[in-house]
């Protein structure tokens, strides 16, 4: 099979969990793209960071960004779709988070709002490549907002769950790693997004490769011809996904596009 359209997720899938691109994986993306491939960015993380590890590929083209809440060309920065949420729809839930001492960010296309910063966020905003613009609760949520993140530890956000287990949500929740949840459109979706792109591109799904590892990752390994979810994945993202591979600090990312997209065998010779 040949994959015209190759989704790639980034932290814990393209990244290792020092945030970082090793060279093989670099290699092997650049490559699959030289075969033909276009290789589209789906990520949480908001477009500027998004663009940023894509031009560390020395690669543009079209990014699918907030889990698929906005979709960007990286040479125009032109917002190609965005699923807004609504300011009313959001209210209860910023109140529960400053109820419970939670931070989280208010996310435009392109921007990321907070009401607070300490030692802890802005160490983890530097690692996500995102420069958070301070916000008075006063001013309210940004507009064009198509993303709230909370960041907390673990145990918290399983209590968060736990908490608005039984609200008749207006909104999607997804959780997004061990210690970040999102709150968005209902609408938006990595899947979504990604089906989206394919049927503007031409290409049937049957064409269409995606790698990733956490839960808002499985709409998107859902469509694809062929989802592969990483070793690190949770076992219900493992389960969606059509394979497994090694995880991302093995390089997982490489291992397959090599296989795949490139045809190298273990040995490094092609097939």
């Amino acid at each position: 099979m040949t994959y015209r359209l190759i989704a790639l997720d980034v932290d814990g899938t393209l990244l290792n969990d020092d945030h970082e691109l090793s060279p093989r994986v670099a290699r092997a993306v650049l490559a699959a793209a030289e075969h033909g491939a276009e290789i589209v960015l789906c990520t949480g993380r908001g477009s500027t960071s998004a663009l940023t590890v894509l031009e560390q590929l020395g690669l543009s083209g079209t990014v699918i960004t907030h889990n698929g809440a906005s979709v960007v060309d990286s040479v125009t920065r032109e917002v190609l779709h965005e699923a807004e949420i609504a300011a009313a729809a959001v209210e209860r839930y910023l109140a529960l988070f400053r109820e419970r001492g939670l931070h989280f960010d208010m996310n435009t296309a392109f921007d990321l709002f907070t009401e607070r910063l300490d030692e802890e966020t802005s160490d983890m905003y530097e690692r996500m490549l995102t420069k958070p613009i301070l916000r008075a609760a006063a001013e309210g949520m940004p507009p064009r907002t198509v993303k709230i993140s909370i960041f907390a530890p673990k145990e918290s956000l399983d209590e968060l769950e736990l908490a608005w287990r039984d609200w008749d949500h207006e909104l999607q929740t997804i959780r997004s790693g061990d210690f970040f949840i999102d709150v968005q459109h209902t609408d938006a979706s990595k899947g979504a997004a990604l089906s989206r792109l394919a049927r503007m591109r031409g290409i049937p799904r049957e064409e269409v490769l995606a790698i990733g590892n956490y839960y808002n990752d499985i709409g998107m390994l859902r469509f694809a011809g062929c989802g592969v979810a990483m070793a690190n994945s949770p076992d219900e993202v493992k389960e969606a996904a059509d394979e497994v591979t090694v995880s991302n600090n093995e390089d997982g990312v490489a291992v397959v596009l090599e296989a795949k997209v490139l045809r190298i065998g273990a040995n490094g010779i092609g097939v």
